[in-house]
């Protein structure tokens, strides 16, 4: 198959240097505000009602819906729940999958069952976020990795994320629930499959650090441990060195 280019682009020949995009950078205070929202992002609990005008929920879905997908297949799927009861059923789901987590945890129980996750009753705004049905007639990019539909949905999430914390609103992403429960619940159609129950609103503050980092649960991994070149045991010439741990020899 054979896939035109738009009809505005403009081919340059492998022996013609091309015409460089830089004028279409973000001015300074532009790109500072992107990378202040990246790095500002956190993955909230704690929120404090209110509410969220129409016309923002309608901005944050937009951005949503702009993110990048796997041959376009724009797999996501968005449900409000603006019935307290079906929060309450929701939140029940989500307390039994957070027991059975906890005891899955052995000596760390006590201090999972400690971090909170009541966002699903005090949150403005609850979404449920779904995968759509029949994705297995998206074969683009998929034939070898089927699961490039979550990849492509994570990041419409990321998207509302990064555009929810520009409007000064937090947003949490609850994972803790039987997806199958879940998708009985909504009357998902068969082959949809909820990857997200999302809390969106007004929070008294953002986290200084991750939630999670705060609470001693995990830390930031150094970036230069993460990133390689070439293969996996060879270090990105991007970074230094990392320095080896005290109490193990070079």
């Amino acid at each position: 198959m054979t896939v035109s280019p738009p009809a505005n682009a403009t081919l340059v020949a492998p022996d013609t240097a091309p015409e460089l995009a830089a004028d279409m950078a973000f001015a300074p205070d532009e790109r500072d505000a992107v990378y202040r929202a990246i790095f500002e992002r956190r993955d909230m609990r704690h929120f404090c009602g209110g509410t969220v005008a129409p016309e923002v929920m309608r901005r944050l879905l937009t951005a949503a819906h702009h993110a990048p997908s796997v041959g376009f297949m724009q797999p996501w799927r968005f449900i409000r729940i603006s019935s307290m009861a079906m929060r309450q059923q929701l939140h029940t789901l989500v307390e039994q999958e957070r027991v059975i987590t906890a005891q899955a945890l052995g000596q760390r129980e006590d201090e999972f069952m400690r971090l909170k996750v009541e966002g699903l009753l005090e949150a403005a705004e609850v979404w449920a976020v779904a995968l759509a049905e029949g994705r297995e007639k998206h074969i683009f990019g998929r034939r070898t990795l089927p699961h490039m539909d979550l990849a492509s949905a994570a990041c419409a999430l990321q998207n509302l994320w990064l555009a929810a914390r520009a409007e000064g609103l937090g947003m949490g992403w609850v994972s803790l629930f039987d997806p199958v429960a879940v998708a009985e619940l909504l009357h998902m159609p068969a082959g949809a499959e909820p990857i997200a129950l999302l809390c969106i609103g007004p929070v008294p503050a953002f986290y200084e650090e991750p939630m999670l980092q705060q609470a001693r649960w995990a830390k930031r991994q150094p970036l230069a441990s993460l990133v390689f070149e070439n293969d996996w045991n060879q270090a990105c010439d991007l970074f230094e060195p990392l320095a080896a741990p005290s109490n193990v020899n070079p």
